[in-house]
């Protein structure tokens, strides 16, 4: 939100409950001098309650569990040393454990988000990067190193779920090798702009590179040469942010974005002579300029009457869509609620409803089906053990406000059509997921 001057300012930085909400004042006296250190933790637990589809060995009933320590550090450098409208951003996590869903033959989303990207390593480094706010908060201007899905096709609600399908962002929007998603950070610059007080508008420029979630290169996230270096990434953004209502305001959030990707991408089925690399055995083709699109909305319906300000129906709805020449995931929709508060004796609880549908790209169910026709019993691209075609995941939660800091989760995932696959049958798990903000 807009501040009231139109001098640099840099906005307070969020103080989320916490299980130590002020260690022998540590906190207060931080934050008094422009220093905010916050630290969390996130664990997901998935078990298979069926058996996966018979007749493929490497598959198999399990369970595995995920997770993650994140420790930010936010500086307010105006306090420190008069910089006006300054500040620097720092996230680190350190993550561990594995992911069920590989087991049940499935590897286009996880049933624990936590997993991937950082691999299991004591220190990951996120982000990195600097921040100024010029005109009380209407212009901010950010450069270093960033992630760029938690700033575009972003939103705090998504991982009020589990599955990797919807938690984190919509699994579509980082279809490309070089979309960086957290925990993968990249040199970037972006640029967000308010001319009113309910319209944003951002733009940014991102410096694709290679290997970005391999551990060959990007295990630890220190890499900061340009020797990955292949392209650039360039998206926008435009958000309207209203809010209804009289007695108690409703937020909405209501965005539009696309990007260019110029960066080599291979085509899903063609190779450079205009023939199916399926057959033809070559290398496909690459395409220097490709591009995703996406359109999401949440809304707040309704307030509780007798819960706090964060109590209330809010539902979420979207589509993201990418060029089908090179992308896996030719478009996502979702569409999910999340009810907090309806029941008058718990008001910090809430229950969450989600269904995600994904369509696999045209070219990629082809050359499945030219792969497994020629030898059966291959693997084809991503893992596919039959042709892919589309998949739908169903996921609903209930989180539990344990104690100050302390959220407890159990949570219900149906994937129908695993890895896109009409060959393999549905699979369901339970687990839960838990989220304890030490600091």
């Amino acid at each position: 939100m807009a501040h009231p001057s139109n001098s640099p300012v840099v906005p307070a930085f969020s103080r989320p409950e916490a299980m130590f909400s002020d260690p022998f004042g540590m906190t207060s006296w931080l934050r008094a001098r422009g220093i905010a250190l916050t630290m969390d933790n996130t664990n997901e637990y998935t078990d298979a309650v069926s058996a996966p589809t018979p007749g493929h060995p490497n598959y198999r009933q399990g369970s595995s569990n995920a997770g993650q320590v994140n420790t930010a550090l936010h500086i307010n450098w105006e306090k420190i040393i008069g910089l006006k409208g300054f500040a620097t951003h720092a996230l680190f996590t350190s993550r561990y454990g594995t992911t069920a869903n590989r087991m049940m033959g499935d590897w286009l989303a996880h049933s624990s988000e936590i997993y991937g990207g950082g691999g299991n390593v004591v220190v990951h480094l996120v982000t990195a990067y600097g921040e100024e706010n010029l005109l009380g908060g209407r212009v901010s201007i950010a450069g270093g190193r960033l992630t760029e899905m938690s700033e575009f096709s972003a939103s705090s609600l998504f991982c009020n779920f589990q599955n990797n399908s919807f938690c984190g962002r919509p699994k579509a929007a980082i279809d490309n090798q070089y979309i960086t998603s957290y925990p993968a950070g990249e040199w970037g610059f972006r640029v967000r702009g308010r001319p009113s007080r309910y319209i944003y508008i951002q733009a940014g420029v991102y410096f694709a590179e290679r290997g970005i979630y391999a551990n060959s290169q990007h295990r630890t996230g220190f890499h900061f040469n340009s020797s990955n270096i292949v392209g650039q990434l360039a998206p926008v953004e435009f958000g309207w942010e209203p809010l209804f209502g009289r007695q108690h305001k409703l937020p909405g959030h209501y965005k539009i974005g696309a990007q260019l990707i110029s960066a080599p991408n291979p085509d899903n089925y063609y190779d450079d002579a205009g023939q199916p690399y399926a057959i033809s055995g070559k290398t496909a083709r690459n395409h220097q300029q490709t591009w995703s699109t996406w359109f999401e909305i949440d809304q707040k319906l309704l307030h509780h009457s007798y819960s706090n300000a964060e109590g209330g129906l809010t539902t979420m709805a979207g589509v993201i869509y990418n060029d089908p020449r090179t992308s896996l995931r030719n478009y996502e929709t979702y569409v999910a609620f999340v009810d907090r508060g309806f029941l008058r004796s718990r008001p910090y609880d809430s229950l969450g409803v989600v269904m995600t549908y994904v369509k696999i790209a045209p070219g990629v169910s082809a050359t499945d089906m030219l792969d497994l026709n020629m030898v059966p019993e291959k693997t084809a691209p991503n893992h596919a053990t039959g042709v892919q075609g589309h998949a739908t995941i169903f996921e609903t939660d209930y989180q539990i406000h344990v104690m100050r800091g302390v959220v407890l989760a159990p949570d219900f995932q149906i994937y129908f059509h695993p890895n896109a696959q009409r060959n393999l049958k549905n699979v369901e798990f339970i687990g839960f997921k838990s989220q304890i903000q030490i600091l």
